[in-house]
């Protein structure tokens, strides 16, 4: 198979498991980026948070339409996590690289 079918089928994939579960994409998403298509890890983490992030953001537009999303809750969640988010990102920088 090609590269491109790879892409494709493991975007169906990912994508399935966003729509379905309503998260793990970035769990199935950077592995094959990695292997699939032989990004670096750190190419691969930051295109999966792109993917995911377009992903959940066609998500929240058609929950949102229906009327289905609790803001308060959500920009809580994100307001909680997101500091912790940015602190973990800065603090793997000091972690050793592969050998």
């Amino acid at each position: 198979m090609t590269a491109v079918v790879l892409a494709l089928i493991a975007g169906a994939v990912v994508g399935l498991a966003l729509g379905g579960l309503g998260g793990g994409g970035s769990m199935l998403a950077v592995p094959a980026l990695i292997y699939l298509l032989g990004l670096t890890p750190g190419t691969a983490t930051t295109a999966s948070l792109l993917i995911v992030a377009v992903t959940s953001l066609t998500g929240l537009v058609a929950h949102a339409r229906a009327g289905r999303v609790r803001w308060r809750s959500g920009l809580l969640f994100g307001a909680a996590g997101l500091p912790f988010a940015a602190l973990g990102g800065a603090l793997s920088r000091h972690l050793p690289g592969p050998p």
